[in-house]
């Protein structure tokens, strides 16, 4: 069991600098793109290899309290495209998120096919790789699909595994475990890429807010 404090209400007080504060998820912030990505899916007719390209943004936001736990993080976008097409392939919203006091890493995610997850994991703050996992059925790190999806492609678990780099590159591996109608043995759905870097952060509100000088803070 967790070894929670009694006082549930009172805040620490956080940096204002997220960015300074990511632990494992530094070497992630920023604009990144990929352009040899690879996704095995489920087809009538057995698996479909697909390469992708994929654009993925992740900023930092302000540090986040529920009571005394406190996140910093980022907030993330990601558009997947075939190669040479316009059609979005996947898109993908959600956060990251360190909690420093437990080594705890968060990653929630939502697709508009109707589901959304969160996966757990724990990694020291100088962590170079760190694995992640959703399992449906749990409460605290949880898949939850529209009826179809629970019905067709029922998601058993979701792992996500992020290694940083030291080209300044950094890379993931999914395996997103399915139960479908008829095939005797689960769906192994997976994806992979290495982002390269193509923009730099954006300081969070409150970091660009303390870097202001007291002339800029009154408007002049």
């Amino acid at each position: 069991m967790e070894n929670f404090p009694q006082d549930i209400y009172t805040e620490p007080e956080p940096d204002a600098d997220t960015l300074a504060n990511l632990g494992p998820l530094t070497g992630m912030a920023g604009i990144w793109t990929g352009t040899r990505g690879l996704d095995v899916n489920p087809k009538a007719d057995g698996p479909e290899r697909q390469a992708f390209i994929e654009h993925m943004e992740l900023q930092p936001i302000d540090a986040q309290t529920n009571g005394p736990q406190l996140f910093y993080g980022l907030r993330y976008h990601t558009r997947i495209v075939k190669p040479d097409g316009v059609e979005t392939f996947h898109d993908q919203v959600g956060y990251w998120l360190w909690e420093p006091a437990t080594g705890t890493v968060i990653q929630t995610l939502s697709i508009p096919r109707g589901q959304a997850a969160m996966a757990v994991g724990h990694a020291e703050a100088g962590a170079r790789t760190f694995r992640l996992q959703a399992v449906r059925g749990s409460t605290v790190n949880g898949i939850v699909s529209n009826t179809f999806l629970e019905h067709a492609f029922r998601t058993e678990s979701y792992t996500i595994t992020v290694s940083i780099h030291d080209d300044g590159t950094w890379s993931y591996e999914q395996d997103t475990v399915l139960i479908i109608p008829g095939q005797a043995e689960p769906f192994h759905h997976t994806d992979r890429n290495t982002l390269r870097k193509i923009g730099e952060p954006v300081p969070n509100p409150m970091a660009r807010a303390a870097a202001r000088t007291p002339g800029d803070a009154q408007g002049r």
